[in-house]
């Protein structure tokens, strides 16, 4: 049985939305693309939202994955920072749920932990290991690009051994 299973992992941000699409074919794990929305500041609030929903929508359409892989929620300091973080979160997930993927959420430590073996692990030791596991050429792809990929990673290696079951 030759299948394959395409995830979009996301690390949501307002300012930085990091995305990754990865390929799992057996028990080979490959990326596809990783990259960053960016958001100007200088640009309306809702407008900064609309750009990461639709700019996510495309990517879907492009690679075409089936599921989604997302952090949960997480705790900021601050209310504002904390407030905005949701919003971009809710356009992340409302494109997924718009495209028909199937939506996992991780918390960060989970990821962590998936990709680096301690879930207490700092942002560079992520994008090392994500570089690494995934024979990624470019060593300095940005944290948010980096924590995405972990997030897919993390899905793939959640996954029953069978390919493919649902």
């Amino acid at each position: 049985m030759h299948s394959e299973i395409r995830v979009i992992g996301l690390d949501h941000g307002i300012h930085h939305t990091g995305y990754g699409i990865l390929i799992k074919k057996q028990t080979k794990i490959s990326c596809l693309d990783w990259g960053t929305i960016d958001t100007s500041p200088k640009m309306a609030f809702p407008k900064r939202l609309q750009k990461i929903y639709e700019e996510l929508l495309e990517i879907i359409r492009r690679w075409n994955p089936t599921i989604m892989a997302i952090e949960t929620a997480i705790y900021a300091q601050n209310i504002k920072t904390a407030l905005l973080m949701g919003h971009a979160r809710a356009c992340a997930i409302l494109a997924g749920a718009n495209s028909d993927l199937e939506i996992f959420e991780y918390t960060p430590r989970k990821i962590k932990s998936a990709v680096v073996g301690n879930g207490a692990a700092s942002k560079e030791q992520v994008r090392f290991m994500i570089t690494r596991l995934l024979n990624i050429p470019d060593k300095n792809i940005t944290f948010d690009a980096s924590d995405a990929l972990a997030a897919g990673f993390c899905h793939l290696n959640q996954m029953p051994r069978q390919v493919g079951v649902r």
